[in-house]
Parts: structure tokens; sequence; C-alpha cells
């Protein structure tokens, strides 16, 4: 349970850029299917932008809790996407 918890922390900043995406995603095409492919693309942008920066050393704590970075992105995408179908759900119902 621990180890979920400090996945949600790494994922907490990256919360509100992935509803930006999500409302864009939800006025442009509200369609499942590309929802999930852009998330694909970003959870892979924001694995390349954390290992190859300073920001690497956050991978650091992470190995030292026993999660690999595939793991960590891996738990992150899917959070990810089913807050998306979730919003997505919801804002089809809206529109």
């Amino acid at each position: 349970m621990y180890r979920f918890l400090a996945i949600l922390a790494f994922y907490k900043p990256f919360v509100v850029w992935s509803f930006v995406v999500n409302a864009l995603i939800g006025f442009l095409n509200p369609h499942l299917v590309p929802a999930i492919v852009t998330k694909l693309f970003l959870t892979v942008f924001a694995w390349y932008y954390v290992s190859e920066t300073p920001n690497k050393r956050k991978l650091t704590f992470y190995r030292n809790l026993g999660i690999s970075p595939f793991r960590l992105f891996s738990i992150v995408f899917i959070v990810d996407c089913i807050l998306t179908i979730i919003f997505l759900t919801v804002f089809r119902e809206f529109t």
C-alpha cells in the first residue's frame, strides 16, 4: 500500500496537466481510443522527460522503494486512463 501511495505522490504534479489534456480531448474528440493513445504518448513523454533531466533523482528514490521505472510509469498510465475514462464518460453525458 505504501508503494501505491508513493506512486500517487509521483503522479500528483502531473494531475493538473492530465485534466487540461482531458478537457482538450473532450472538446476536440471525446472518443476513448484516441484519448487513451494520447495518454500513452504523454506517459512516454513524461518518462523521457524525467529520465533525461535532473529530475532523474526522483527515479532513484522509487528504485530504492523497489519500484522500477517501467512499473512506475505503467501504474501512472493505468491510473491516468481510469481518470480519463471517467472524465470523458461524464463529459459526454453533459454535452
